[in-house]
């Protein structure tokens, strides 16, 4: 066999070895951030929030449950290309379990909103050819903390302004962690507001968030902070009993991931994803409660696995205090 031969012999086995590499680098980098999930319990994954992104609740303590599964088996390099990796499969999944509350100030249209929740996930990839490159790990995430949100409502519209932080319970899985955290700070600044037409059964919500990262925990690495956009478009049905609409989400990273310790495959590729899904909510008078459904598929994916993510929930209203 001639040296061109050998070397085209091994060229599908050294390729292979190179995209689970990727793979594996990608999806542990991406997924160690293990989504909080809830009404306004956080949003690190697209898709999480949907038609409750930038709306005022009303007064009120809630208790927020809520299910998210996040599946996808390609993979876009930095330029939005398929990467042809060996088949893999990848799948996260995240029960959240919360509680938030909500008070208007005074006598002025202004609210605060207080929240806080903690996600158990599993993330699991399996990747043909490379067994040694496959993930599958479980336990508690990040808890999410929201110690203010302030919202203005008028006849009209609602404005509302967060702060946020995410706080790791372990080292991240690049580190040597066991779990799914995602070994730093996160800090979140948000803003948004919601548009209402036709006595308020039609409405436009979109809340913009920044999320900054620091360092990992036990490893020069930091995660580029991020900018990303979800809300979307609905109306009321039945009564208000019912509600259904379109969601979306735009998702930038606008700093590239760095230190000593980033795999050299991932060094100056950014994450950018859009995505465009159904929602519908049903609300349970006889439990107080509130069933929410959204389905997004992930479109002009960059430097990231591109999926489809499926979140369920359930709001309980445990009541309120006396307004003044």
């Amino acid at each position: 066999m001639t040296g061109r031969s050998v070397a085209a012999a091994r060229t599908p086995s050294a390729r292979s070895r190179r995209s689970g590499e990727l793979v594996a680098a990608c999806v542990a980098l991406l997924l160690t951030t293990t989504p909080a999930v809830a009404q306004d319990l956080g949003h690190k994954l697209p898709g999480l929030l949907g038609l409750d992104a930038a709306r005022i609740p009303e007064p009120g303590t809630y208790l927020v449950y809520r299910l998210a599964r996040y599946e996808a088996d390609e993979l876009r390099d930095r330029d939005g290309h398929h990467v042809p990796t060996a088949p893999f499969n990848l799948v996260g999944v995240a029960n959240a379990f919360g509680a938030s509350y909500t008070t208007r100030l005074s006598q002025s249209k202004v609210f605060l909103t207080i929240t806080a929740g903690w996600p158990i996930a599993r993330i699991k990839t399996d990747i043909e050819d490379r067994p040694e490159a496959s993930i599958d790990r479980f336990g508690l995430g990040d808890p999410y903390v929201q110690p203010v949100r302030l919202g203005r409502r008028t006849e009209r519209s609602d404005v509302v302004t967060s702060y946020s932080i995410y706080l790791p319970t372990d080292r991240s899985a690049l580190a040597g962690g066991k779990g799914v955290s995602s070994g730093h700070i996160t800090h979140e600044f948000s803003g948004g507001g919601s548009l209402y037409f036709k006595d308020k059964t039609r409405f436009l919500t979109a809340l913009a968030s920044y999320q900054l990262n620091t360092r990992q925990r036990g490893i020069d690495l930091t995660r580029g902070d991020a900018i990303q956009i979800q809300g979307g478009v609905g109306t009321k049905l039945f009564g208000q009993l019912a509600e259904a609409g379109l969601a979306g989400f735009a998702f930038w990273q606008v700093r590239d991931d760095r230190g000593a310790d980033l795999p050299p495959v991932l060094r100056g590729a950014r994450d950018r994803v859009y995505g465009l899904g159904p929602e519908v909510a049903i609300l349970l008078k006889a439990i107080q409660g509130q069933v929410r459904v959204r389905y997004e598929w992930d479109i002009a994916a960059r430097a990231r696995p591109q999926g489809r993510i499926f979140v369920a929930g359930l709001n309980f209203f445990l009541g309120q205090r006396s307004q003044p």
